[in-house]
């Protein structure tokens, strides 16, 4: 096994609480994750601070405990710095010992001050003891000896400590060859101005050239002397002589592991940065405003104006066929060689139809009724005073989307009918897609607009710092996998609109005409068994389980290669697999298959295990329908249709930016309407309040149109 030396410093707000108290549950995560790393081979060197604020929290207990109450009452003096960095190592290096211990992971204590480094001699003795003790498989941990230093410039403090263990660390990196540095912070890494600014971004790259003028640092650690500004100075030289550094956050439990699994995490410092990336380049944040600016510009336009925008996209679209297809076939090629799922192939392929429908979805939204600034109510609230509903746009919409290129257009179209700024992030399978697209489209924008009304965000800028900008992002949209949209909705403030799950029903009810029954059925099932609307639980009353009804739907299904699980009563008495949970959207040629009393059963089930998308009954009762479609709680509820016209475009929409779950503002496929909101305008003639003495309201509805 390669063995990799690996060098970790911990900060003071890191491994202790606000209150000064050892912060058991990280510190032990920190040891588990170190516990996995030597067990995969990897050689961990810890820098650990803590022992001053531990210190200094115990001293003033027992000071607390042993003083009067006329002690009290005079200015408390403050501690002796050294003597709590003296009390503090003791019980720090003694938690250490014991958790690693239950880890079954031996560890050690070296405690060393900067002196000692200009003595040649003690330095090959450190990285001869070092080394002998990664051999043992012992992971060293050091502090600074702060109880009996005597240096006092430059890092001078009140409690007369010099020093600080970032550059502790910098420095035994350096002087151990480590091949990676990892700073554990407080926060996420280094931000342009103070974390808790809305306006403050995480730079995930340190470039010198770029950076050094422009971050503005805040205080100190809390507990600890160094805070960012020592991490990155110690970042910074260790990175000029080599070694790679991040700086990431303490307080997640996991992000030792990701970092070395190469998760895009923290900020990262390395001599070659500057060759990495464009240090010009536009961020999430300035194309959000960007978008926001053009949005306006956008509304201002008459509506015949903006139609002509669509127009133009459209014929774009089809003239540069050839050219979409072109990018389009590299990215499928690309995936084919990765080995991607069918059902993303699927979705990522751009045959020549499926631009010309395209196509035709934004002329159909061309030729709508303008959307924007429509009176929606009118009412005179006192004489002469009136009261406009108006429709208008949210504002800035952050679309993320995997696989489907086609959703780009779909989505630019609905943005620019509905006057919002737009930033689009699509998945790495098709970036050459989603860049000519965007290209095409952003080609014909009007100067009146300009070409930054719809961004493309590429690599540079992560999803979850896309998620953080909920000061100039107004809605989310995610379309993808079930973990996607999961993992969207835990981690942002911005409202989303979306579903996580496509589990969608089909109950075939007693009285169902099995011959329509059968065609309704393969339909949801087989169509696009990718798509989100189509069916993945085939539900059947119990009655057709005794006339040949379920063997004549099963065998429909089996012709055409779908695999089927069964429930409880059905896996039995079909013979077939029996499924691990209702709750399972398969997005293949599967689906399963269960057996239920009556309607009610059915209701109750799709409520319990569905996902409140689509819902179908095949009946010829048309009272059991009633019950089913005023009962089932989903977004869209169908009678003797295919769950598969659960779509914006076969909802007359022109397209749909996607299809929400949500039971606040739109729901069910989301077009134009579902990207609009309202303000409130009062026209009067000098009204005032005053108490409202004197003031007659009549709340008078009026005609739309005066």
């Amino acid at each position: 096994m390669v063995f990799v030396p690996y060098s970790l410093m911990v900060g003071t707000a890191v491994v202790t609480r606000s209150d000064g108290r050892l912060a058991l549950g990280r510190i032990g995560a920190l040891c588990e994750q170190l516990k996995e790393l030597s067990s995969q081979g990897y050689e961990v060197i810890l820098v650990t601070s803590g022992a001053v604020g531990l210190g200094r929290q115990r001293l003033r207990y027992r000071k607390l405990a042993n003083s009067s109450f006329s002690d009290l009452q005079k200015p408390q003096e403050e501690l002796d710095g050294k003597a709590c960095a003296a009390v503090g190592q003791s019980s720090l290096m003694a938690l250490y010992d014991t958790m690693f211990s239950q880890l079954d992971v031996t560890s050690s204590q070296l405690l060393v001050n900067d002196g000692f480094f200009r003595d040649s001699g003690f330095r090959k003795q450190l990285s001869d003891t070092v080394n002998s003790l990664l051999d043992l498989r012992v992971i060293p941990i050091f502090n600074e000896n702060d109880a009996v230093s005597t240096r006092k410039a430059p890092y001078e403090d009140s409690s007369g400590i010099f020093w600080d263990n970032d550059s502790l660390a910098g420095l035994l990196a350096l002087e151990l060859k480590a091949d990676l540095l990892v700073l554990l912070s407080d926060v996420e890494g280094l931000y342009s101005g103070p974390p808790s600014d809305p306006n403050s971004r995480l730079i995930h790259t340190y470039i010198k050239e770029k950076h050094q003028g422009e971050i503005t640092f805040g205080d100190k650690s809390r507990l600890g002397r160094g805070g960012m500004t020592a991490k990155v100075n110690a970042a910074v030289c260790a990175a000029h002589a080599g070694i790679p550094v991040i700086i990431t956050s303490g307080y997640a439990t996991n992000n030792i592991i990701r970092v070395l699994q190469g998760e895009r995490i923290g900020t990262v410092f390395h001599k070659d940065a500057h060759l990495w990336t464009n240090i010009k380049e536009v961020s999430a944040r300035e194309m959000a405003v960007a978008a926001r600016e053009g949005s306006r510009r956008l509304q201002i336009l008459k509506s015949e104006e903006r139609r002509k925008i669509l127009l133009a996209i459209a014929d774009a679209l089809e003239t540069s066929e050839s050219m979409i297809r072109h990018e389009n076939e590299a990215d499928v090629a690309d995936a084919v060689a990765t080995g991607y799922e069918k059902s993303l192939m699927s979705r990522l392929i751009l045959k020549q139809e499926k631009i010309s429908s395209l196509a035709k979805s934004v002329r159909m939204l061309a030729d709508m009724e303008e959307p924007i600034g429509q009176i929606l109510k009118r009412t005179e609230l006192v004489d002469k005073l009136i009261l406009e509903k108006i429709s208008c746009p949210l504002g800035v919409l952050l679309v993320i989307f995997e696989s489907r290129p086609d959703a780009l257009v779909q989505i630019a179209a609905l943005a620019i009918r509905s006057g919002n700024g737009l930033l689009l992030k699509g998945g790495k399978e098709a970036r050459r897609s989603n860049a000519i697209l965007h290209k095409v489209i952003t080609s014909v924008m009007p100067d009146t607009v300009g070409d930054k009304l719809i961004g493309l965000v590429t690599s540079r800028d992560e999803i979850l710092d896309l998620l953080k900008l909920d000061d100039v992002i107004d809605l989310v949209v995610p379309r993808g996998s079930n973990k996607l949209v999961s993992q969207i909705k835990e981690s942002t403030k911005i409202p989303v609109l979306g579903h996580a799950d496509g589990i969608c029903h089909v109950y075939v009810d007693k009285s169902a005409n099995i011959d329509m029954a059968k065609q309704i059925v393969r339909d949801a099932k087989t169509d696009y068994p990718a798509a989100c609307n189509a069916m993945e639980t085939l539900l059947v009353h119990k009655d057709l389980s005794n006339n040949g009804g379920l063997h004549e739907l099963v065998l429909e299904l089996q012709r055409e290669g779908v695999k089927m699980f069964g429930g409880p009563r059905a896996s039995g008495l079909l013979n077939i697999a029996e499924t691990n949970t209702f709750h399972h959207e398969y997005s293949s040629l599967a689906c399963t298959v269960e057996i239920v009393e009556d309607v009610f059963a059915a209701i109750d089930h799709i409520n319990q295990h569905g996902s409140a998308h689509t819902e179908c009954i095949v009946t010829e009762d048309s009272e059991v329908a009633e019950t089913f479609l005023s009962q089932v709680d989903s977004a869209a509820v169908f009678h003797n249709a295919s769950t598969r016209f659960c779509d914006g475009a076969r909802f007359g929409l022109g397209a749909e930016v996607g299809i929400s779950t949500s039971r606040i503002h739109a729901r069910g496929p989301v077009g134009v309407e579902g990207l609009l909101t309202n303000r409130w305008i009062l026209r009067g003639s000098g009204h005032v309040v005053d108490g409202d003495q004197g003031i007659n309201y009549t709340y008078k509805e009026l005609p739309l149109k005066a």
